[in-house]
Formats: C-alpha cells, structure tokens, sequence
C-alpha cells in the first residue's frame, strides 16, 4: 500500500482519518462490518482515510481500503485475520503527545511511517475499544478522536454505572440487580444471588454487564432455566446483570452533539418478528428485524424522547454521539434500557437511519463527527 503524507495544515492538504476497528471483544465482526460502512460513504474529497483493524489476539494490522471483503457473507460476520495485509504487520499509533506518526513493523524489515494521523475513529464495539480503553490510550497520545471520552464511555458500557448514574438523575430505568464474579464462586454466593434475581419476578432478562450487540442476552420465564442463562451471559463477561421484564415499545433516539450542544433525531421502534421473543444478535444483524423510522408516536412522545435522550446524554457526560434505547411502558412512562456510545454504522443500523430520516444524510453525519473530534482538545475539557 502506498501512502503519501499530507496533512490538513499544508496547502491542500486533508485531515487523515485513521478508522480503528475489529478490536478484542465479541462483537469483533459487528465493528468490522461498520467500518465498511464509514468507508464506503467517507467523503474522500475531504478525507484521507487510513484503515487500521485490530485481530482478535489484539495486533493492530494494516487492512486494505476494500469494504467490499468487510461484509456478513451466508450468516458469517468478517474478521480482520481475513483483510489485514500481512499476517505479522503490527501497526503502532502515536505513544506521546506532539508526535502523530504511525509506523508500521514487520519482521525483517525497517520500520515504516506512514504518516500522520489527523483524527481516529474508534469504530470499536464492547470492551477493549468501546468502553474508555482506547480512548485512554489516545488521551494519553494527545491524537484527537470521535465519540466520548473516558469515563462516559466506560460508564455507558458498564450497564450497572449506566443505571446508577442516570437514577440519580431522575431518569427512569428499571429494576435490576448484579452478579458480580465472587457472587458466583460460592454455592452461599450463588443462592444469595438466586434469591435476589428471584425477588424483580418473571419474566427477567440476563445479559453480560459489559457487552453489546445483544450478545449473550437470554430470556428466563422459568427460575430453573437461570442457572444456564447465567453461565451464558458470563462467556462473555463474568460480571452479570438481571432485569425484571417490561411490557411496552421497544424505541431507540440518536443524539448528536453540535455546535451549540445536543440534539435528537427522530425515533426509531424495533419491531421484532418471526420466532424472535427479543431484539437479540440474531434478530439484529442475521435475520434483519424491522426497524421504523419514524417511530409511530404521537408529537408529545416524540418530543418527550428526544428531551430524555438528550438528558441521558448529559448525564452521562458523553461527547459526540450516542444512541439511547428506551421502553414505552403499557402505563405510558419512558424507562432507558441502555446507551450505546459507539453504536452500529452498518447498512441495517438504526443510529444513521434515525438521522437520515432527520434530514441528515449518512456521508454528512460522519463529516459532523469528524469535525467535531478536530475542533476538540484532548485531556480535561
């Protein structure tokens, strides 16, 4: 691959975009699929782009600019083993402020720099990317980025801090109670968390704390069937969390951080058909759900959601963007089921939708988000 250095500084130069995806966690595929989304709808006229994808095991590889080898092909999600361009490339980002450099290292050869980098674009899902990681690291590199910061991100992954948080901010949310790692070492341990989930009532829904993209999520109508819907849920986190069961809509709202602060787009709902009981990974990404845009709401409780999603946003301090889903209860109260701060950009997702539908077309909704990251210092703001 052959990258000539500009930058936005020089005469017509262009920011260069470093688009970071793949990452550790199980929702790999998801983020790799949302990458070649953004890069099929970048503005090149006003970007350079450089796609960095990191493999399971944690390498940060050089991936050719090619979104058409990132697609979910016969059910399978990609992965990043399958379009890096070498099986040892290990792709090295900036480690200090003043020094944009990326190098890229191979075994038996010098290092190469690549260039400098502009602006990231952590398009990361779940831990290890979405939950304040990279964006510690990237804080610490002084290399501006898109999305929240630190403590919003890793607040808005953790669905326990989530829920604490905007309780204190008189935001609804349900009931619930958490299974932490020693919880579960025990037999006394376990029967004490039995006794709590039992206590919120059926039907509950039990999912790992720290993951999205419904992975791991089991619906639980039968106390006995718990035990498995646990050790489940922990495969992908050891910490757990139970929810009591709602009746209601399920509805989402994307919140957009301008110029002059947030704002939300119109709603969409999650309208989950077939054999499907709830919006899980299979429903999402395989079997494509329906999702409403816009969502069938009268113009109080869309006004109504939108205020709410932007007071979520707030609360939770995130910078950016975020999508935050709710419930609309049978009794016609909001509760927020959880927020997503790096939410799906792929051809089915309901964050670029939801603006679209607003009026904001997909290539300028990134141009947005990149902006802002430029406009924005790193460290405390």
């Amino acid at each position: 691959m052959s990258i000539e250095q500009t930058s936005p500084n020089q005469p017509g130069g262009k920011p260069r975009v470093a688009i970071v995806f793949g990452g550790r966690s199980s929702e790999h595929g998801v983020s790799v699929v949302t990458a070649a989304s953004v890069l099929r709808a970048i503005d090149r006229s006003k970007y350079e782009v450089l796609p960095i994808g990191i493999t399971h095991e944690g390498r940060w590889a050089l991936v050719g600019d090619e979104p058409s080898r990132m697609a979910i092909t016969d059910g399978k999600l990609p992965d990043v083993d399958q379009v890096a361009e070498s099986a040892e490339g290990q792709v090295s980002l900036p480690a200090a402020p003043g020094n944009r450099e990326v190098v890229l290292s191979e075994p038996g050869s010098a290092p190469k720099v690549l260039g400098e980098v502009d602006v990231v674009l952590p398009l990361l899902h779940g831990p290890w990317g979405e939950d304040g990681t990279i964006q510690g690291m990237l804080e610490l590199s002084g290399v501006p980025y898109v999305g929240s910061g630190v403590l919003a991100s890793a607040a808005g992954m953790d669905k326990e801090f989530t829920k604490r948080i905007l309780d204190s901010h008189g935001i609804g949310v349900g009931d619930w109670t958490v299974v932490r790692p020693r919880d579960w070492e025990t037999e006394e341990g376990r029967a004490a968390a039995r006794e709590r989930i039992a206590a919120l009532g059926l039907p509950l829904f039990v999912k790992p704390c720290r993951a999205g993209s419904s992975m791991g999520i089991s619906k639980v109508k039968d106390l006995a069937d718990l035990d498995a819907a646990i050790e489940e849920a922990r495969r992908h986190d050891p910490k757990i969390i139970v929810e009591r069961g709602v009746e209601g809509r399920e509805i989402e709202c994307a919140v957009l951080e301008f110029e002059d602060g947030p704002r939300a787009s119109l709603p969409a709902e999650v309208l989950v058909g077939g054999d499907f009981e709830f919006y899980d990974f299979e429903a999402k990404y395989i079997d494509s759900s329906e999702v409403e845009i816009p969502a069938k709401l009268t113009a109080e409780e869309t006004a109504e959601i939108r205020r709410q999603a932007v007071a979520a946003f707030e609360a939770l301090g995130c910078e950016g963007l975020a999508r935050v889903d709710f419930f609309l209860l049978n009794d016609g109260r909001w509760m927020v089921n959880e927020i997503n701060t790096m939410p799906g950009f792929t051809p089915i997702s309901a964050y670029p939708k939801m603006w679209e539908a607003t009026g904001m077309p997909y290539p300028e909704l990134i141009d947005r988000l990149l902006q802002a990251a430029l406009r924005r210092s790193t460290g405390l703001r």
